[in-house]
């Protein structure tokens, strides 16, 4: 489904390589390489390239084309999108409306090698205004593996609080993945959109 007409075009301070970076809605033909990079940032041997990689805790899968498939049609979420300047997609993020005036933001990606440039920096904002601007949300959350402590972090940094809430590791959902350890659980995040 995508956001009609979201398109963000960004020119943070810092690395030249980041002057053309545009954030955009996904289209279906973006599903494929969306794959790709979720699955390489988060699990397996490529995950390690990068920080942000959950392949000493889960093994297999992040996620799969159908389940792509079936948020990018899904009226209540977003697959954002961050492309370089030759247009290939370097990122992306899911942002999903919830209830009320919560929006929620998930599956957060970069490529590794692009990773600690700012890119996951700048979908981060891009969700937080979509979700502000689609979705009319005024809070925004997410959950993290708890012992992904340098992660949990990142977000604080990024204006994310801990709630407080934790919420059980879906153990017997395999589609997320195989856990390599039976101490997982998430930590709800959340923070107020500007409006």
């Amino acid at each position: 489904m995508g956001a009609p007409g979201f398109a963000m075009s960004v020119r943070p301070g810092g690395s030249a390589d980041m002057s053309d970076l545009s954030i955009t809605a996904a289209t279906a033909a973006d599903l494929a390489a969306i794959h790709s990079i979720v699955e390489s940032a988060y699990r397996g041997d490529s995950a390690r390239a990068g920080w942000t990689h959950e392949a000493d805790l889960l093994a297999g899968q992040r996620t799969d084309a159908e389940t792509l498939a079936a948020i990018f049609a899904d009226r209540d979420q977003r697959l954002l999108v961050a492309r370089d300047a030759t247009g290939d997609v370097i990122g992306s993020v899911v942002i999903e409306r919830k209830n009320g005036a919560t929006a929620y933001l998930g599956m957060l990606a970069v490529t590794p090698a692009r990773q600690t440039g700012g890119v996951g920096r700048t979908l981060i904002a891009a969700a937080e205004a979509a979700a502000r601007d689609i979705f009319g949300a005024q809070r925004i959350e997410m959950t993290v593996i708890g012992r992904r402590r340098e992660l949990v972090a990142y977000y604080q940094r990024r204006g994310y609080a801990l709630t407080g809430e934790q919420r059980p590791f879906p153990y017997d959902n395999r589609r997320l993945g195989e856990p390599l350890s039976h101490d997982l659980d998430f930590v709800v995040l959340a923070k107020e959109l500007e409006a």
